[in-house]
């Protein structure tokens, strides 16, 4: 699927299960809340902390689609086309950075 396609799909979703999406300031606390989930999962995984028994049922993959889905959400009702913000952001960060990792001595 394409960026655009699942825009499309989580709008047909939102619109058929959801009733209507929730307001921007809403979605915004939502995507701050599943940030906050998947940034446990990782300071488990790979960090110090240990995993308590409420936090092993709890799968990557999942954590970080709903942090997509949101931030797709988000993007639908704003207006945003996704699919283009990435190229053009993909685009600015190789003009900006084409040479800084590479020469960057933290990095070799």
């Amino acid at each position: 699927m394409t960026l655009t396609e699942i825009q499309l799909e989580v709008d047909k979703w939102i619109k058929t299960y959801g009733v209507r999406y929730f307001s921007e300031l809403t979605n915004m606390a939502i995507l701050t809340e599943e940030v906050g989930e998947l940034a446990r999962i990782i300071a488990r995984t790979y960090g110090d902390q240990s995993f308590k028994k409420t936090d092993l049922t709890k799968n990557l993959g999942d954590e970080m689609a709903d942090v997509l889905w949101v931030l797709i959400a988000m993007a639908n009702q704003t207006g945003v086309n996704l699919e283009d913000a990435f190229i053009n952001n993909l685009k600015k960060k190789t003009e900006r950075d084409s040479n800084r990792h590479i020469n960057n001595e933290k990095l070799k």
